[in-house]
C-alpha cells in the first residue's frame, strides 16, 4: 500500500477529460520547462531520470504495457491497467526500487487490456485539460502534469499556492468527459520545502505567491 495515500490530500471533483499516454521526457525536455515551473532544474532532471528508469524496468518485466508513469519532485504516480493483482503490486515494487523515488501513489487498476480507442479517449481528455490550464489566467500550466484513466484525471506537480492548486482542479473538472479529478499536487513552503496540500488546515506557507513564484 502506498504511503502517499496517508499523507496527501486528494481532491475529487466532477466532471472532466484526460489521457494516459506514456511519454518519456529526456533531459532536454526537462531543461525547456524548468524556467517557468516551480520545480528547480535539478529536480526536473531527477524526475526525468526516475521516470525513465521506472518505465524501462516495467517494460523489461512484461505485462505492464498499459502502466503510465508520472514523476514530480520525487513523487511517482502510477496509473493505467494491468490484468492481475500481482502485476499491480509488482509495478509499485519496481517504482519503489528506483533510487530518488521518495513516494509512490499506485492508481493502477486491475482490468483487461483497454485497446486503442479507450486509450485514445483518455488521451483526448488529457489534451483538453492541458489546453484549459494553458488558457487560464490564474494557473501556470507548466506546474502541472496531467494523466487520465477511464475518465479520471490525475494532477501531479508543485503549485505556487493553494489557490492555484484548487483552480487547476476546478478547470480540469469542467472538461467534457471527466468523471473525477484526483490531485497529487503539492506546495512549496517559505523554507523551500515541498509539502502536501491539506484542505482546511493551517499552513506554514503564504497562500499568495510562494517561493520561486512570480513576485518573489
Amino acid at each position: 500500500m502506498s504511503r502517499m495515500l496517508a499523507s496527501l490530500g486528494l481532491l475529487a471533483l466532477l466532471p472532466g477529460l484526460s489521457g494516459c499516454a506514456t511519454a518519456i521526457i529526456g533531459a532536454a525536455g526537462a531543461t525547456a520547462v524548468t524556467a517557468t515551473q516551480e520545480r528547480s532544474f535539478g529536480e526536473a532532471l531527477d524526475d526525468a531520470a526516475i521516470s525513465n528508469e521506472i518505465k524501462s524496468r516495467l517494460i523489461a518485466h512484461g505485462g505492464m504495457g498499459e502502466v503510465d508513469v508520472e514523476v514530480a519532485a520525487g513523487l511517482v504516480l502510477l496509473s493505467g491497467r494491468v490484468q492481475t493483482p500481482e502485476l499491480r503490486l509488482k509495478a509499485e515494487s519496481i517504482a519503489w526500487s528506483v533510487k530518488r523515488a521518495d513516494d509512490v501513489a499506485n492508481e493502477v487498476k486491475i482490468e483487461s487490456p483497454g485497446g486503442f480507442f479507450a486509450n485514445a479517449s483518455d488521451e483526448l481528455i488529457s489534451t483538453r485539460v492541458r489546453a484549459r490550464l494553458l488558457g487560464s489566467s490564474t494557473v501556470q500550466a507548466s506546474n502541472f502534469n496531467v494523466e487520465t484513466y477511464g475518465g479520471t484525471v490525475y494532477l501531479l506537480g508543485i503549485a505556487r499556492s493553494a489557490k492555484e492548486l484548487e483552480k487547476a482542479a476546478e478547470e480540469a473538472s469542467v472538461v467534457g468527459g471527466v468523471n473525477q479529478v484526483v490531485s497529487y499536487v503539492r506546495l512549496r513552503n517559505e523554507r523551500g520545502e515541498i509539502v502536501p496540500y491539506t484542505p482546511g488546515a493551517p499552513a506554514d506557507f503564504d497562500n499568495g505567491e510562494l517561493l520561486g513564484g512570480p513576485g518573489s
